[in-house]
């Protein structure tokens, strides 16, 4: 609990930084709906009909002069690629951080061990995405406040889970990145995060590579599939969930084996 608090408080400033710059341009685009309404409603059937384009950012299901569909294709891509970003730096830090800034040999010679140490900055990084997740979400409700108008409670309350799930399962890849090096990926962290965004782009657009959805979390969290069905696809989501336990625990097994720098 202590080195809990410890990573809190050592990563509060970037938490704030991300969270609120998400939170603002999430909160700015939702206050510009109402003055875009009217001339998105003529390009709303152009949007529709425009092949891949339409199909790669979920446009052909949703009519984005709507506030779902507004919200689902615009503000949700903001959101995802940020806090995909936000997690993936994150995780990707949090281990490696420790050898890179020589305080590696200090922190292991606590009467803690190991495992301690690696399952507490785990959790540092799960607080640290729902809390992320908390701050953005209240920047925008108070988009939708200014509005007066908001989304199905249901299909909001879907899309929010999903992308936590999400931005979860990218920080857990990332700190198994983090427990098998010795200095800090952010760079290949924020790389990870682009690339399986355009896995989910390209699987929608090439039905050769569909099954490619299966490893990129970016597609059960798609708001336009989650506004459009009103669900998330469950086997993915168990997926999911997998990644991120086998991450952790091979992370374990190696960060509790290597020889760590001093």
């Amino acid at each position: 609990m202590i080195l809990l608090r410890h990573e809190i408080k050592r990563n509060l400033r970037s938490l704030l930084i991300w969270a609120i710059s998400i939170g603002l341009l999430s909160a700015g685009c939702i206050l510009l709906f109402k003055s875009l309404e009217e001339s998105m409603q003529g390009m709303a059937d152009a949007y529709s009909n425009m092949g891949a384009f339409s199909a790669a950012l979920g446009m052909d299901k949703l009519n984005v002069s709507t506030l779902e569909g507004f919200y689902a294709t615009e503000v949700g891509l903001m959101f995802a690629i940020g806090g995909a970003m936000f997690g993936a730096m994150t995780g990707a830090v949090m281990l490696s951080k420790e050898e890179e800034g020589h305080t590696c040999e200090f922190l292991v010679t606590l009467p803690w061990g190991r495992g301690y140490i690696y399952f507490w900055k785990y959790a540092a990084v799960v607080l640290l995405v729902l809390l992320f997740n908390i701050v953005t979400f209240l920047f925008i409700l108070m988009g939708f406040a200014g509005i007066g108008e908001m989304p199905k409670v249901r299909e909001l309350a879907l899309y929010h889970g999903a992308q936590l799930c999400m931005q979860l399962e990218i920080g857990s890849i990332c700190y198994l990145i983090s427990a098998v090096t010795k200095r800090r990926q952010i760079g290949a962290a924020l790389g990870l995060a682009m690339l399986l965004y355009m896995v989910d782009l390209m699987c929608r657009i090439i039905p050769d590579i569909e099954n490619l959805k299966y490893i990129t979390p970016y597609y059960f969290s798609n708001g336009a599939d989650i506004f459009a069905s009103g669900s998330v696809e469950k086997g993915m989501v168990l997926i999911s969930l997998i990644a991120m336990a086998v991450s952790v625990a091979i992370g374990a097994v190696i960060y509790g084996r290597r020889d760590l720098a001093a």
